[in-house]
């Protein structure tokens, strides 16, 4: 039990998809100006991970079975972007609110290159299906974790009165996701 917990933490403080890895920019810089829709969407990702590694993991072995490995982002793509249409319809019907809060970002979970690289980093580091689920668990809570943060940072920066005139807007916000994504990369010495 105790080397899944590790994958959980890692994944969360050491390889954190958007500070770490730099993979799900786009909702990352996108979606947390707000910490509702932030963590709206940091579960919906986490909870697209956790299906998609749950569905594409068998796939592979059967891929790989049948010699047709090099498929694998072509099948991984369609089954993320069926899910995703699946939860959009669930929560189109069911959370009407976050679903509008949400707007155009979630179609764009099916390209989010964070739950692909999720899918295919399980695949390549070796990790057997329950351990692929907890890397998939930790990769989505990481996700969840760095989206809060970066809404709650955005949040003190509504006044931009202070902020030098070329630093506001943009710029000021890529300088945040740079300096988080340093802090997180001090976690790196705690599994080395």
């Amino acid at each position: 039990m105790a080397k899944y917990v590790i994958i959980i933490i890692s994944m969360v403080l050491v390889n954190n998809y958007p500070l770490a890895q730099f993979l799900g920019i786009c909702p990352f810089l996108g979606v947390s100006k707000d910490s509702e829709s932030a963590t709206g969407m940091g579960i919906a990702v986490t909870f697209v991970m956790v299906l998609a590694t749950a569905v594409t993991w068998p796939i592979q072995q059967l891929l790989n079975s049948k010699g047709i490995g090099y498929l694998q982002t072509v099948v991984f793509i369609l089954v993320i972007a069926s899910l995703v249409q699946l939860i959009e319809m669930f929560m189109k019907k069911n959370m009407v609110g976050l679903y509008k809060s949400l707007g155009v970002f979630l179609p764009l979970i099916t390209t989010n290159c964070a739950v692909l690289g999720v899918c295919i980093s399980n695949i390549d580091s070796g990790y057997n299906y329950l351990q692929s689920l907890f890397n998939a668990f930790g990769a989505g809570l990481g996700f969840l974790f760095a989206m809060i943060l970066m809404a709650g940072v955005r949040s003190k920066l509504v006044d931009q009165s202070r902020i030098p005139k070329s630093w506001q807007g943009v710029p000021i916000v890529l300088l945040t996701a740079a300096i988080m994504a340093l802090s997180f990369m001090g976690f790196g010495g705690m599994f080395s």
